[in-house]
């Protein structure tokens, strides 16, 4: 058994599914199942009980299992350690859903570089579930993600709580409030985050529980197509502050606080919790908590 076998393994107890295994590793479901029966094979045991959805693992397989994870953990360690050696061949795979890295997770970036000109740190922008993927079958080192869920397998750090803000374009009739009650939105035209984005929950809980109905106008997925379509009077919208600098300094939006409470929106670093993070990524997040 080699280490990527070793590495389907512990994906497939995580996922409980062939397809979502064979999906993370590139390869077919059919080659999954193979790598797993030669296993069984070999050492006469049976891994999986198949017979139960999700599959569960046998206590052979658990066995297996926990000593999988240990080689992976070790060698991991292993690596980070010749890296350091070597700090400046040293990279950090970091992973930020888009208005967090464009915006709120920019100044961390410019003070980690500056400090640590030598370490070649890749960031990229990507949806929160691409996100949580990624670092489970470990190409990523660090996630940063809005509302972040509990996972058995993950360490969730906070990191900053965004305010709400509502906001509208300069021609609306709220533009000019220095600070609104919620009630005051009730009724008018919405541009919301597509459903499955854990800010629409948030939002949704909060008109919720103020009992404000909205009429969503249209929905999308990120928070810069949500800010275009303000610019152009689609309707109003409650976003994070943090990712309205730019459009608040030219003028194109305006933002106005809450009286009846300030609402924000939770973000957290995320990190495998089997994985043994490099020195050089240590203090990156260090650096990222420095101010919590």
């Amino acid at each position: 058994m080699n280490l990527e076998t070793a590495k389907i393994i512990c994906s497939l107890v995580e996922l409980k599914s062939f397809s979502h295994t064979a999906d993370l590793h590139s390869i077919s479901q059919s080659a999954v199942s193979q790598q797993i029966a030669q296993i069984e094979l070999d050492h006469k045991i049976q891994l999986f009980d198949r017979k139960k959805r999700p599959i569960e693992l046998t206590g052979a397989g658990e066995v297996f299992y926990r000593a999988c994870k240990d080689i992976l953990e070790r060698y991991d360690q292993m690596a980070s350690e010749l890296t350091q050696l070597n700090q400046s061949s040293c990279k950090i795979r970091l992973a930020a859903i888009f208005s967090i890295g464009m915006h709120t997770l920019q100044p961390y970036i410019k003070r980690f570089i500056s400090i640590y000109p030598d370490i070649n740190l890749s960031v990229e922008y990507s949806d929160a579930k691409d996100i949580y993927e990624k670092l489970l079958r470990g190409s990523i080192d660090i996630g940063v993600v809005a509302i972040p869920r509990r996972d058995r397998n993950l360490q969730v750090l906070p990191f900053e709580d965004e305010p709400l803000m509502l906001v509208c374009p300069p021609e609306h009739p709220l533009a000019n409030c220095t600070e609104i009650d919620i009630h005051q939105i009730q009724s008018e035209k919405f541009v919301a985050f597509a459903v499955d984005v854990p800010t629409r929950s948030l939002i949704d809980s909060i008109l919720a529980r103020y009992g404000v109905n909205i009429r969503i106008a249209t929905e999308f997925d990120n928070i810069e197509t949500i800010k275009r379509a303000i610019e152009i009077g689609t309707g109003i919208s409650i976003l994070p502050k943090s990712s309205l600098r730019t459009e608040l300094a030219a003028g194109s939006l305006k933002a106005i606080s809450f009286s009846n409470e300030n609402f924000y929106r939770s973000t957290g670093i995320i990190i495998r919790k089997d994985r043994t993070l490099s020195k050089a990524a240590r203090h990156l997040i260090d650096l990222m908590r420095k101010d919590i």
